[in-house]
């Protein structure tokens, strides 16, 4: 089954050698869960100050800059991954570094059917 695993902290706790350091932890980790077989996507997210969130309401886009909701924490990043059940997944997510300082959700992905293969590389210019 795959899960998402959502990385939510405040991104004002970290230092830079801090967020340098979770960084170069989370590659090893993606390395680890590569090489299990369990690894299927994981970056982080640029600060919440590139967010924007659109809504439509009657029709009409509303745009506002940043996060949607106020909070705490933000939205940092993620790991797309493979696992058997919850309990594995949750034994993965305590792995993820930003776990010691934020919060990591764990959510089971709705696979639908129809959906194109995912391809994280940039297409290819044909010019």
């Amino acid at each position: 089954m795959k899960y998402m695993l959502l990385i939510y902290s405040d991104e004002n706790a970290w230092t830079e050698r801090e967020r340098e350091q979770c960084y170069t932890e989370s590659v090893q980790l993606t390395q680890q869960l590569h090489a299990d077989g369990q690894y299927l996507a994981a970056a982080p997210l640029q600060s919440i100050t590139t967010a924007t969130s659109i809504r439509v309401r009657d029709g009409k886009r509303l745009v506002t800059d940043g996060p949607f909701a106020e909070t705490r924490e933000q939205l940092g990043g993620y790991f797309l991954i493979n696992a058997q059940d919850l309990d594995e997944a949750m034994a993965m997510a305590e792995r993820i570094p930003s776990a010691r300082k934020g919060t990591v959700e764990i959510r089971p992905v709705v696979e639908l059917s129809g959906l194109p293969p995912v391809d994280l590389a940039p297409p290819s210019s044909t010019i």
